[in-house]
Formats: C-alpha cells, sequence, structure tokens
C-alpha cells in the first residue's frame, strides 16, 4: 500500500458509547434465545450433549474474537473484517471480504423480519403477514434513526426481556426436574459427559452452533461510535462472545436435563413451543412467543446498525458510490441514508425463504472470520515481525487455531450456501474489475489518526 500519498480526510461517526451499550447491541445481534432454535437439530446430533458442543464452539470462537480485539486496537474503524483485510493484506482483497461480509451483514435483518413475522403470524394469525413484515422493517428503521444510543438503550430492554425468558425457562426446568427425576440428584453431568458421546458428532454439533455466536464479530462496527475504543471494542468483543456463551451453556445444560430426547415431540428439530407448554402451560408459552418476538426485534436492530455502519466504512472510502453510502448526517451523526437502505432491503423478507437467507449469511460470516484470522497474521507475525514468545502466541498460533475451527466451519457448509456465495463473489470480482480499471486504481488512504 503506497502510504506516502497524503491521506484523504474521512467524515467519521460521533463517540456515545460505553461498554455496556456495545455488550448490548452485541448480545442483542447474537439474541440470547436462540439457544432454544438450535436445541432440537443439536441435541439429535449430539446424542444429548448440546452443552459440550456449546463449550467447543465458545472456546473456538474465543479465539476469532481474540484476533479481532488485536486488530481493533491496531485500526480502530467502523469496518470490521473488510477494514482489517484491506490495511493488512491488500486493497482489493480488503473490497471483496467487505462484499462478501455484506452477505452477513445486510441478510441477518432480513431473517430478522422474516423470522419475527413467522412469529406475529402466529400470534395474529388474521392479519396478513405481509403487513406485519412492512411493520418490522419500520420498525428497525425507525428506532435506528433515532441515533446510536437511542438504539443502544432501546436494546437493552429487549435484551432483559429475553434474559429474563430464558431465566423462567431454566427455574420452570428445575422445578420439572426436582418433581420428575428418577436418581438422587437432579442435576448430573450427563449433559456434559455420557453415554454416546462422541468426539465428531460434538464437533458437528459445535458447527452447527458456531452460528448462534454471530454478533460477537459486529461489536467492532461500532469502533467509531465507541468512547476509549482501544478498551472498550475488544473487552466489547469478548465478554459479548463469553456472555453469550455461558447464556447458551446454562440454558441448554437445564433443558437437556428436562427434556434428554426430542424423539416425543411433533417437530423434533424445533420443539421449544412444546417444550415451554409443558413447563409453564398457556402462560409461559405465550411469554415464550413474545420472547421470540422480542429477539427476533432486537437481533435485526443491532443488525441494522451494523450493516448501516459497514456500508459507511465502505462508502467513505468510495468502494461504493460515496455520495450515498459515505455520508453523515450534520446532527445525529449517523448514516442516515444507510439506514434507509437497509430498511428497504429487509422488506426483500416478503419474498425471500428463510434457507436462501441463512446460507448467505453463513457463507459471509465465514469470510469474514478466515479474513480477521488471517490479518492478524500478516500484519503483526509477517509486516511487523513480532515474534517473541508471547507475540507467537498471539499473533501465530492463536489465530492459527481460530482459522483451523473456521476451516471446519467452511468444509461442513452446505452446498447452497456455497454456491449462492461463490455467485455473489464472482460478482464482487466484476464490480472490482470495473471500478478499478481491471486493479490499476486503488480506493483512497484513511487517515487513521482521525478516527481514534
Amino acid at each position: 500500500m503506497n502510504r506516502s500519498a497524503e491521506p484523504e480526510k474521512m467524515p467519521t461517526l460521533k463517540r456515545s458509547l460505553k461498554l455496556w451499550h456495545v455488550i448490548v447491541l452485541g448480545l442483542g445481534y447474537l439474541t440470547p434465545l436462540t439457544v432454544f432454535d438450535t436445541y432440537g437439530i443439536v441435541t439429535q446430533e449430539t446424542n444429548g450433549h448440546v452443552p459440550t458442543a456449546y463449550l467447543l464452539a465458545l472456546a473456538a470462537m474465543l479465539f476469532t474474537a481474540a484476533s479481532y480485539g488485536s486488530m481493533v486496537k491496531e485500526f480502530p474503524v467502523a469496518g470490521s473484517a473488510y477494514s482489517y483485510a484491506r490495511q493488512t493484506i491488500n486493497a482489493h482483497f480488503g473490497f471483496l471480504v467487505g462484499w462478501v461480509s455484506l452477505l452477513d451483514y445486510v441478510f441477518l435483518p432480513i431473517i430478522n423480519v422474516l423470522l419475527g413475522t413467522i412469529y406475529l403470524s402466529a400470534a395474529f394469525p388474521n392479519v396478513p403477514s405481509w403487513i406485519l413484515g412492512l411493520l418490522l422493517a419500520a420498525v428497525t428503521t425507525g428506532v435506528n434513526l433515532w441515533g446510536i444510543k437511542s438504539t443502544a438503550n432501546f436494546n437493552t430492554l429487549l435484551v432483559v426481556f429475553q434474559v429474563l425468558v430464558v431465566g423462567i425457562f431454566a427455574a420452570l426446568a428445575i422445578q420439572h426436574l426436582t418433581g420428575t427425576s428418577p436418581t438422587g440428584s437432579a442435576f448430573p453431568i450427563t449433559p456434559f459427559y455420557g453415554e454416546g458421546m462422541s468426539f465428531p458428532t460434538l464437533m458437528a454439533g459445535a458447527a452447527i452452533l458456531c452460528f448462534s455466536f454471530l454478533g460477537f464479530d459486529a461489536v467492532t462496527t461500532y469502533t467509531e461510535e465507541a468512547i476509549n475504543p482501544m478498551k472498550t471494542i475488544p473487552r466489547g468483543i469478548f465478554l459479548v462472545a463469553l456472555i453469550g456463551g455461558v447464556i447458551f451453556i446454562i440454558a441448554s445444560y437445564f433443558t437437556q436435563l428436562a427434556f434428554p430426547s426430542v424423539a416425543p415431540f411433533q417437530n423434533q428439530d424445533s420443539p421449544s413451543p412444546e417444550m415451554s407448554m409443558i413447563l409453564g402451560g398457556d402462560l409461559f408459552h405465550s411469554i415464550f412467543v413474545a420472547g421470540s418476538i422480542t429477539a427476533a426485534l432486537a437481533s435485526g436492530i443491532a443488525s441494522h446498525t451494523s450493516a448501516s455502519r459497514l456500508l459507511f466504512a465502505m462508502g467513505r472510502e468510495n468502494v461504493l458510490p460515496k455520495k450515498w453510502f459515505g455520508k453523515l448526517h450534520p446532527v445525529k451523526g449517523i448514516p442516515v441514508g444507510n439506514v434507509l437502505f437497509i430498511g428497504i432491503v429487509s422488506l426483500s423478507s416478503l419474498f425471500l425463504t428463510l434457507e436462501t437467507a441463512l446460507a448467505f449469511i453463513n457463507f459471509g460470516a465465514l469470510t469474514a472470520f478466515t479474513a480477521v484470522n488471517l490479518s492478524v497474521f500478516a500484519h503483526f507475525y509477517i509486516r511487523k515481525k513480532q515474534r517473541s514468545a508471547k507475540d507467537t502466541l498471539k499473533y501465530l498460533i492463536s489465530p492459527l487455531i481460530g482459522a483451523s475451527f473456521v476451516a471446519f466451519l467452511w468444509a461442513n457448509l452446505d452446498s447452497h450456501a456455497l454456491t449462492l456465495g461463490i455467485a455473489w463473489t464472482l460478482i464482487g470480482i466484476g464490480y472490482l474489475l470495473f471500478s478499478t480499471k481491471a486493479f490499476r486504481k486503488s480506493p483512497p488512504v484513511i487517515d487513521f489518526e482521525e478516527s481514534m
């Protein structure tokens, strides 16, 4: 990269987020109640050892979280994996990482509108689903137009409600266990270690559960809006992954004890509504459904925020049209145009299937994870030659472990996701060839001093 050129002054976002704001936005994106969405599938995959699979998934994600933390300290800007790959490896490679990462960031708001519409349709069957979808898209867009701090405050209420629902579920599961346990101990370790457990099945389950952690990486898109980002964002990344993992492990442990097999349920892949009815009757079932709607709304708001910031970072550097994507509101200091754009795009949920949207997200997320681990190695270990024993552990071994587990996830990605992801990548390569005149032109250099 040519550092001798005069750096272009870039517009930057306003700093107003404290650590707890960042954590709440990350947990909202992560969605604590997602533990119940995957329980049926993973308990079958792991022969009843979902908590152990979550432990493996959490350990793997923390290595990649460490890589994100290292890059945030070096490049405190809002572009996440796109900015890191662009600065450490190659500007054109960075564009492709950002382009493919858009699949994760842009399609998650779509998925949340889709899921929210499904939950709302179950609660209000007489209301046309397209009206409910429009309502959800309007709410997530409207909340994001308030400003980042107001968005974080509103999401706090939604996340707290989700955690309460998880807590009530666990309490009801304990009550269920103490009344039905045939052994002397109502809380055995069998969900973590027991008969029928095998490493291959645990790894297969962990591969599915890793996608429950999508969101800790999105914290990096708030870098330019965080107070003292060099400390706030790395801590936020780690704590979002850790807190989310702890919630998942505890909730899955009690769920596994109360319902060791999903065979008795009509919908074995998604038995949580039936489980909530067994544990708490109609009242808790209604609360659980409300929690599911809240989860979709919270994740939709947080992912909407992150997507608009990634588009801003790419627009600011003119790899997307700067006139639209690189502008900030003069008073609010947020990318209003991008917020509206994501709101419009989220309406595609009215026409897409959940399977297609999930395929796009998985491909985009794994691309970002891979790029960040590679960026740590390329920047610190290769370019800066930081190779002491401590640095080797931090900048070679840790990202290598993170990248290895991501490679395992790539190997387990379904063909539908690969096909759609590769097609999107080829479109990005075509756009890159056109916009850079066959790689002869590079995006402008960021003045990082302006962003810190």
